[in-house]
């Protein structure tokens, strides 16, 4: 008499239990949460270290007008201390060193170079600060080859912590008027991070920066709003009644920092 053996079909397929996908769906919860809590720390890291940049970077230059009388860049004096850039500008005065310096003109203006790769007050600014030992790294001093007013980041301006950014410093008056970009204001001696790049803000970020700093408003006060056109809802240049896009999620602004020194 034969016993018939009670065998699984050979081709059964076994799957999760409820339980089993219910711990594997929590592990990936905790996963995505933690990527996306740990990029939301990493962005807040970045936004401050604007605020911490800018302060000081002002600092740096009101202590070397403090030692040198004189602003970085600007100054008319800056080969005795350094020596001259034999290659860059050989009709200054001083002894040829490496990696030496420029003399500016001495006029409180912040100038562009004369011709894209050349000398100009804006890059000898960083250069100077760094001869000086009063800001970390090494500066050409020289506009960068796309144009006279090219800035290049590590290289002739320092980088900021915000990706495809760099700091920029520049002198407008309200003569120079106002653009698509930046509103009318006497801006004077200015710090801005982004250059003239891309936007690299979003309005509720550029909005924290200035109510921490200053009055919280896109036109006026020290703090103002580069690229107005998408970072605030003014509809023109010299509307200084505009309010930050709070409800706007992309990037829009850059954060100038006027009258800094």
């Amino acid at each position: 008499m034969k016993i018939r053996e009670n065998l699984a079909p050979s081709n059964a397929k076994s799957g999760f239990s409820l339980v089993e996908l219910s711990i594997v769906l929590v592990i990936l919860g905790l996963l995505v949460g933690g990527v996306l809590s740990g990029q939301s720390l990493i962005r807040a890291a970045e936004l401050r270290s604007v605020s911490a940049d800018f302060q000081r970077y002002q600092a740096a230059v009101h202590t070397f007008r403090d030692k040198y009388f004189n602003l970085p860049g600007d100054m008319n004096t800056a080969t005795s201390f350094w020596g001259k850039d034999n290659a860059a500008c050989t009709g200054d005065s001083g002894t040829a060193m490496v990696p030496g310096t420029c003399n500016g003109d001495n006029d409180g203006i912040q100038e562009n170079a004369s011709v894209a790769g050349g000398t100009g007050e804006r890059f000898q600014f960083w250069k100077q600060l760094a001869l000086a030992g009063l800001i970390e790294g090494s500066y050409t001093g020289l506009a960068g080859s796309a144009a006279i007013d090219s800035f290049v980041k590590g290289v002739n301006a320092p980088a900021s912590k915000i990706a495809n950014s760099v700091w920029v410093t520049y002198t407008l008056s309200l003569a120079d008027g106002g653009n698509a970009n930046r509103y009318a204001l006497d801006y004077g001696n200015w710090f801005i991070a982004g250059s003239n790049g891309p936007a690299i803000l979003k309005p509720e970020e550029m909005w924290n920066i200035d109510t921490k700093l200053d009055d919280g408003k896109p036109a006026t006060g020290k703090v103002v709003a580069f690229y107005w056109a998408t970072c605030t809802t003014s509809t023109s240049f010299t509307d200084y009644a505009g309010v930050y896009q709070l409800t706007n999620s992309a990037l829009g602004c850059n954060p100038l920092f006027r009258q800094a020194f």
